[in-house]
């Protein structure tokens, strides 16, 4: 559950009942890619037996582009994994300084400054080693955004005469269900972590059971909160729905909201970093693979977000030109398509057809985004 949960009473207002479809299908899409992707880092050995055979996403693309010289089908996937985890880093560190400015209005200091003092709270990421660290960190996080969802819930229920089906749209404008489309979607996206999270699993027999329930309870809690709160709102509902509640909870809850985005942080942070330490020290010298070295790179890394964050103009919707992009790629077209290619010869004909409409779909949504993200930069320089 992200951050982008809380735009999702928004999209429903630009989307209608359409967008309560949205939601469910885009559940069942994204745990269709994350099975498929994870499908293929196995294949069968004399046996009939699956054996895991790759271990990243980067294998997966090399065994699929073996005809390319110089693997360029794993340096595009790295390439765009490594975009996509430090631009998520970035945009954590821009809403640690939204949210604090506005949290202590009072106290004179700029929204870029709130963003360095965020970003001192993050400097013992450099130390993070292991996956059992990042994954304590982020079940706090999950702790916190609970919360969060809670406060929101009950003090909708409390404004439960104010609800109304009448608020729902029945007639949509093409360019607003476009943002909602790319607000639900890519609510779900976690595939990225999934190579490294099936092989870290005790037991990874149950890694589809398991993909099954998270999104099924994703489903139903992205569904219920987003229907609540318009419900509760409607036309006036804020793009950021925490924004929608009265004063004396919105300082508490941008704090938790702050503090959520703090605990994000490592995951993206970890992910990018463990993918360019691999890439750089795989066959090297040996002082690539020293832990000193490592820490060179967390600590540049983590510089970078904060540089990124502090002088770069209008990042959100440079934000949503490259999520539209990298996005749509890691989390549709890519796992359809190495799908396709690896396990063609054993694919059913349902089989075949779900992933070519997966593959197609992801390409509307991305071209949709691109289109949507240039207008709003066109629009702001002029």
């Amino acid at each position: 559950q992200g951050i982008f949960v809380l735009g999702l009473p928004y999209a429903l207002l630009h989307s209608g009942y359409s967008g309560l479809f949205l939601i469910i299908l885009a559940a069942a899409l994204c745990c269709y890619t994350g099975k498929i992707l994870i499908a293929c880092l196995y294949e069968e050995n004399e046996d009939g037996q699956l054996v895991r055979v790759r271990d990243t996403y980067e294998d997966i693309a090399n065994a699929c582009c073996k005809k390319l010289p110089r693997k360029l089908g794993g340096i595009f996937v790295n390439v765009t994994q490594v975009t996509e985890l430090i631009m998520t880093c970035i945009l954590y560190l821009v809403v640690s300084g939204n949210w604090l400015s506005h949290s202590f209005p009072y106290v004179p200091v700029t929204e870029k400054t709130w963003s360095v003092i965020a970003f001192v709270t993050l400097l013992p990421c450099v130390f993070i080693k292991t996956l059992k660290i990042v994954s304590k960190l982020s079940q706090l996080c999950s702790l916190v955004h609970f919360i969060i969802i809670l406060v929101v819930m009950t003090y909708c229920l409390t404004q439960i005469h104010r609800w109304s089906w009448a608020k729902f749209r029945l007639s949509l404008e093409f360019e607003d269900f476009l943002v909602s489309v790319g607000v639900i979607i890519f609510s779900y996206t976690s595939q990225i972590f999934l190579p490294t999270l099936e092989g870290n699993m005790k037991n990874p027999g149950e890694f589809r059971c398991m993909l099954n329930w998270t999104h099924f309870f994703a489903c139903v809690l992205k569904t219920t909160f987003a229907l609540t709160a318009f419900l509760t709102w409607g036309e006036e509902t804020k793009e950021v729905i925490t924004d929608n509640l009265p004063s004396f909870l919105q300082t508490p809850v941008n704090l938790c909201l702050l503090t959520k985005a703090l605990l994000s942080y490592p995951l993206p942070f970890f992910a990018a970093t463990e993918i360019v330490y691999a890439c750089i020290s795989r066959g090297n010298d040996p002082n690539y693979r020293s832990p000193v070295f490592a820490l060179g790179i967390r600590g540049s890394f983590l510089l970078l977000t904060l540089l990124m964050a502090m002088f770069i103009p209008h990042f959100a919707l440079l934000m949503g030109l490259t999520g539209s992009v990298t996005g749509a790629a890691m989390t549709f077209l890519l796992p359809s398509l190495f799908h396709l290619k690896l396990k063609w010869k054993k694919l059913s004909f349902l089989e075949k057809s779900a992933d070519i409409t997966v593959f197609i779909l992801g390409c509307l949504c991305s071209i949709a985004g691109i289109v949507c993200s240039i207008k709003g930069l066109l629009e702001v320089f002029g």
